[in-house]
């Protein structure tokens, strides 16, 4: 018994150390929440009329002939532009090839067979990453494309934008930015965030929650670690059960799946 309120407690803490920087306890914030989807929006976009139709958070989309994306957010406004928000702490997983495949899979899903080019949507894909990858020391970055010799904007409609987190000052961005960094829901500027945060970090049912999710991605990942060792074959069954304090039904599953 003391072992499970031990493994409750140390869950509990690392929830105290959650930002919404962290893209697991972020979706979680953001979910079902139009609200605070269109604050993001509002501000990043500089749209305080922008509304959102409908969105989901950890959203997979499907590619049959290649590599599969799962978005933190996808958003679609009232006039049909798409949105795909993800939150990178680490440089590389926001590169500008990253940018470029969540844009094309965006556009290939779409379009209906027989629909005209010109139909495609408008789409941005907004990259909010801890440190300032573009290094430019602003605090926010908009890349379209554009003709070369003449300087003008493409006009694709494919937009990429890049908000850097590090960046602070008392403006809109600035003040969002720091949410993002806070761990306490009481420093934070935006309300509606701060509610949010403070639901999953203090109150009882959403500390469960967030628990819950915890307890599925760690067992995933010793599922996947365990299917590595299978495959390795260098250890008995019993051994990586007990190294991954899995239950041996656990893993006799996962070698006969």
């Amino acid at each position: 018994m003391n072992r499970v309120a031990d493994k409750q407690k140390e869950l509990i803490n690392k929830i105290k150390e959650f930002r919404l920087l962290d893209d697991d306890f972020m979706s979680k914030v953001f979910e079902d929440d139009y609200e605070c989807i269109e604050l993001l929006l509002h501000i990043i976009m500089e749209k305080p009329d922008l509304k959102v139709k409908n969105a989901r958070t950890q959203y997979s989309i499907k590619n049959l002939l290649g590599r599969s994306v799962r978005l933190d957010i996808h958003a679609v406004d009232t006039i049909g532009k798409k949105y795909n928000i993800e939150v990178q702490r680490a440089d590389k997983g926001a590169g500008a090839k990253r940018a470029r495949y969540n844009s094309s899979v965006i556009d290939t899903n779409s379009l209906l067979p027989g629909s005209k080019f010109a139909d495609l949507p408008e789409t941005y894909v907004i990259f909010i990453t801890e440190t300032d990858v573009m290094g430019g020391n602003r605090p926010i970055y908009h890349i379209d494309r554009v003709v070369k010799e003449t300087g003008k904007n493409f006009e694709d409609e494919a937009h990429i934008i890049y908000v850097n987190c590090e960046y602070r000052d008392d403006t809109p961005l600035g003040q969002l930015m720091h949410d993002f960094s806070c761990k306490n829901p009481s420093d934070m500027y935006y309300k509606i965030l701060a509610d949010k945060t403070r639901y999953y970090k203090e109150d009882k049912e959403g500390v469960a929650a967030m628990c819950k999710i915890m307890e599925d991605l760690i067992n995933s990942e010793k599922k996947e670690i365990a299917l590595k060792m299978l495959q390795d074959g260098k250890l008995e069954k019993e051994e990586i059960a007990r190294y991954l304090d899995l239950t041996l039904e656990q893993v006799e599953e996962l070698a006969n799946s």
